[in-house]
């Protein structure tokens, strides 16, 4: 099945700093794009892949769970790691919850971490409906374009396969086990206004890593995908920001400038 226009996944090779971006669930490179070439124009080299069964038809992603979603992003990792010689992750929405999870699992070897409304926990009476639910009916309505900005939309599905919200959930409880793991600086930034994840998402995030050095930032202009939505500048700066603070190579004359 042929990538919709626009999905396609997008690669930078900059220079020694890298930075893995992940998309949200039934979403799309799309929403992330501006923020991995803004990133690419000041130097870094940038990896965001295209999670399987996304980024086509809703039918693709139904043979699909959160195992095939991670090991792409756990791949994409492994590669930066062999040509970067720091490695940061970043994610919005359940992206966020793939990026802290590569983070628990990898270590020293993931230097920050950068996420953006990151989701913790499918919420209501629907989630406990689910086990039984998803071998009854195929999809729900989608969660695509939660955005504040006239004229800006996400390229992602229409319809939820109900199979696909059992496995994000069950990934969603096992990132939350494993949150404490996660040592490395961490860079939250949210908005108030979200109408997909709510802000106990977020709560939930911050009291439960072990990181020291937390920065929160809220997003009071945009909606849920704010990566397309009034506060796009601000959340790119707070990020380029956060990574020169943690690699100061970033940017410089003959480093990850390329020269």
């Amino acid at each position: 099945m042929a990538v919709l226009p626009g999905a396609e996944p997008y690669r930078h090779e900059g220079g020694e700093v890298g930075v893995l971006l992940c998309h949200g669930f039934t979403g799309s490179p799309q929403s992330l794009r501006p923020w991995a070439e803004y990133l690419a124009g000041h130097g870094l080299t940038v990896s965001l892949p295209l999670l399987p069964g996304h980024g086509t038809r809703w039918e693709d992603m139904q043979v699909t769970g959160w195992q095939d979603w991670y090991a792409e992003v756990d791949r994409e990792l492994r590669a930066l790691r062999e040509r970067c010689a720091r490695v940061f992750v970043a994610g919005l929405s359940m992206g966020g919850a793939l990026a802290l999870r590569l983070a628990a699992k990898h270590g020293d070897a993931v230097s920050g971490v950068i996420v953006v409304n990151p989701a913790n926990k499918v919420h209501g009476l629907s989630a406990y409906a689910l086990p039984v639910a998803r071998h009854l009916v195929r999809t729900t309505k989608g969660i695509a374009s939660d955005i504040a900005k006239p004229g800006s939309a996400e390229l992602g599905y229409d319809r939820v396969p109900l199979h696909c919200a059992h496995s994000v959930r069950t990934f969603f409880r096992l990132v939350d086990g494993e949150l404490p793991q996660v040592t490395q600086p961490l860079l939250l930034l949210r908005s108030p206004q979200d109408h997909v994840v709510p802000p106990a998402d977020s709560a939930r995030i911050l009291s439960r890593v072990s990181s020291l050095d937390v920065r929160e930032v809220l997003l009071e202009q945009s909606y849920h995908v704010a990566t397309l939505d009034h506060d796009a500048e601000r959340i790119f700066e707070e990020s380029l920001a956060f990574i020169g603070r943690l690699a100061p190579s970033v940017g410089k004359e003959g480093t990850t400038a390329g020269g």
